[in-house]
């Protein structure tokens, strides 16, 4: 992350391109115009339930104390955060979303011997801010059927290059697809010299498959693994910016300069409160989700709409035509649906809602649909 004092030195160009991914997917900026006032907003992988109520009210309580910086509670917040993933403070790096230590781990990791090496398509942003933003060459494996990384190709790309980055979002958005574990477990046994893998964990804790497995069991033996996890997602924290990296100490200690700063305090108390009944919270607001999630893919089936079997809160609809019709034409009907996603062209990403925002999404996407 850029810090006021290093703003001088960095050109307007390189400026724009480091702020392209947060403003260029800015969902709800790109829906103008009249819309109604029930808007069903299944457009940004958001939460509908939100923060848990124990998050609300503490951040309630903090509210009158956000006059003082509190930085003597960050000490205890990162051993209260590590300890829930069974890891040292020293293996943990906060920031402002999982956006803002991916961000660092493009800094930190990438140069001009050393590329990011992902897949296409994916999350846009790591690739986005190494290309543009810092002048990192990328080099992008297409998904394989069922939309899997080609985890060989990969590996072979950073032993051609002399060792890289490689990126991987398990579950991948926008396919909402997964990383088989045994291709995981391959890959990391396989990595080249100077080589290493940054795993985007934000929607890790919606996946149900028995082949998904997180990367945070790596982190752990010490391996040459990031993981990066997000409360945006089943926390339902999006707007309060809140993430972390996991790594060795060594890894951590590389990406910290390039993190800006401390998150608020009202986020700290709001995730300290989500984390105490995180061993109810998670599996509670899963189960509900894939519950949804598994009823809208049967209603799909039925009508003969393919899909890719999701694993994240979102499914990729392939609606055999040009997305954008479905993209422009459902917001004034009261749902707003995701961006493209070239070159998967006549896929249109939906997020999961609540039952009620499924519905009015069914009635809405098959009259555009069947138009």
């Amino acid at each position: 992350m850029l810090t006021r004092r290093g703003f001088a030195g960095v050109g307007l160009a390189a400026w724009a391109g480091r702020m392209l991914p947060e403003a260029a997917y800015a969902q709800r900026a790109a829906i103008q115009g009249n819309l109604p006032d029930d808007m069903v907003w299944l457009n940004a992988n958001e939460n509908p339930d939100g923060p848990p109520r124990s998050s609300i009210e503490a951040m309630t309580k903090v509210l009158a104390e956000g006059g003082r910086y509190h930085y003597q509670e960050f000490r205890a917040f990162y051993e209260t955060l590590a300890h829930s993933e069974d890891l040292t403070p020293e293996q943990i790096l906060i920031g402002a979303g999982s956006s803002e230590v991916l961000h660092a781990a493009m800094d930190a990791f990438t140069s001009t011997t050393c590329p990011l090496i992902t897949v296409a398509p994916t999350y846009e942003g790591p690739v986005e801010l190494a290309r543009r933003g810092l002048g990192r060459e990328v080099l992008q494996v297409p998904l394989e059927p069922p939309y899997a990384p080609d985890v060989k190709q990969l590996v072979a790309q950073a032993e051609k290059a002399g060792g890289g980055v490689i990126y991987l979002c398990n579950p991948n958005n926008p396919t909402s697809s997964i990383t088989p574990k045994k291709d995981l477990a391959w890959m990391i046994d396989n990595l080249p010299p100077k080589t290493m893998v940054l795993i985007d964990e934000a929607y890790a804790h919606f996946a149900d498959s028995p082949d998904f497995e997180s990367g945070l069991a790596y982190v752990r033996q010490g391996k040459n693994v990031i993981v990066t996890r997000t409360f945006s997602k089943i926390y339902g924290m999006a707007g309060l910016r809140a993430g972390f990296a996991c790594a060795s100490p060594e890894l951590i200690a590389r990406m910290a300069p390039f993190r800006n700063n401390v998150i608020s305090i009202v986020t700290v108390r709001a995730v300290l409160a989500a984390l105490a009944e995180s061993k109810t919270l998670i599996p509670e607001r899963r189960a509900k989700f894939v519950r949804v999630r598994r009823e809208l893919c049967e209603w799909m089936r039925e009508r003969g709409v393919p899909y890719i079997e999701p694993q994240g809160n979102f499914v990729m609809i392939d609606v055999g035509r040009d997305a954008r019709e479905f993209i422009s034409a459902m917001p004034p009907k009261g749902v707003a649906v995701g961006r493209p996603f070239p070159p998967m062209n006549n896929f249109l990403r939906v997020t999961i809602g609540t039952d009620s925002d499924m519905a009015k999404f069914r009635t809405v996407f098959w009259g555009v649909y069947k138009a």
